[in-house]
């Protein structure tokens, strides 16, 4: 029987560079712990500074913190200018179910902008300096998920939570694919993988202030001991696509039948997360709102 994938497969990882976005809570700090334990120097690339130090000390080993709102580009476009050095190894890891409908700064609708547009210039302004991988956490939400291009900031249709965070995901995804596209046309060094947590115990669900969502978060706690992955193993995925030889462009998911609850495996994505056509119609989008573009030819 082949024993199921451990972090221990990370072996000693002293001298490698790697960040990691959202990584003060859930999916993003096991990542980042796991990374640390292993010997890697993690940077904490976090919204709230104080208390991005305060897991960095919980954490222990190598770390240091860098301030990125994702949902703010005039933060991501600073945010290379604070990090010092190149990086082995970039997560995209942060994400967000917002609790009311909301415009960001820039003008973007706050869920795309923090799960798809943010992560996206932030890659493209730092790839030059990107050694080896680009991992970018998905969710098989993306499956539930539709995309309107004509109104990606759901500026007329009509908004709610969770599919807007669906959509997010599905757009995360179309991103993943043109990501890996473009790296595999240019021959380059750098590889791009997608990941799917699992139904992960955090506090993701604990979203909104209606009555309704309220109870949801509570039943949802109520069973995740059962049905859903704890933190480490929903970090597990991310930490697969840098121990295992498998293809650039895979989607990594739960080796589970619905998906929640399990080790890492490689996973499918649907028939519109695997849409070139619309991937660079998005793409095209992407970099149009934030102004960025990735250098290579």
């Amino acid at each position: 029987m082949t024993p199921q994938w451990s972090p221990t497969r990370l072996g000693n990882l002293s001298g490698t560079r790697i960040v990691v976005t959202g990584a003060t809570n859930g999916v993003g700090l096991a990542t980042a712990g796991a990374l640390a334990r292993a010997g890697a120097h993690v940077v904490l690339a976090v919204r709230n500074p104080e208390l991005g130090a305060q897991r960095a000390t919980e954490i222990g080993g190598d770390t240091s913190i860098v301030k990125l709102d994702l949902a703010d580009l005039s933060s991501v476009r600073a945010f290379p200018d604070l990090l010092e050095g190149d990086i082995d190894v970039l997560i995209n890891n942060a994400g967000v179910v917002a609790q009311k409908r909301q415009d960001t700064a820039d003008g973007f609708e706050m869920t795309l902008a923090t799960n798809f547009l943010g992560p996206f210039a932030l890659t493209n302004l730092l790839f030059e300096r990107v050694r080896s991988r680009i991992i970018i956490v998905g969710s098989d939400a993306h499956k539930m998920g539709t995309l309107a291009i004509d109104d990606p900031h759901l500026r007329s249709h009509r908004w709610s939570s969770f599919p807007a965070y669906a959509r997010s995901k599905l757009a995360t995804m179309l991103w993943g694919l043109e990501l890996d596209r473009r790296l595999r046309e240019a021959d380059s060094p750098v590889s791009s993988y997608l990941t799917h947590p699992g139904w992960v115990a955090s506090n993701l669900t604990n979203v909104a202030d209606t009555r309704l969502m309220s109870a949801f978060h509570k039943a949802a706690q109520a069973v995740a001991g059962a049905l859903a992955n704890d933190t480490d193993a929903g970090a597990a995925p991310t930490l697969y696509c840098m121990t295992e030889p498998i293809p650039p462009g895979s989607y990594v998911g739960i080796d589970s039948r619905l998906g929640l609850k399990g080790g890492p495996t490689l996973s499918g994505r649907s028939a519109v997360a695997s849409d070139y056509a619309l991937a660079r119609q998005l793409w095209e989008f992407a970099e149009k709102e934030t102004g960025t573009t990735l250098p290579v030819h």
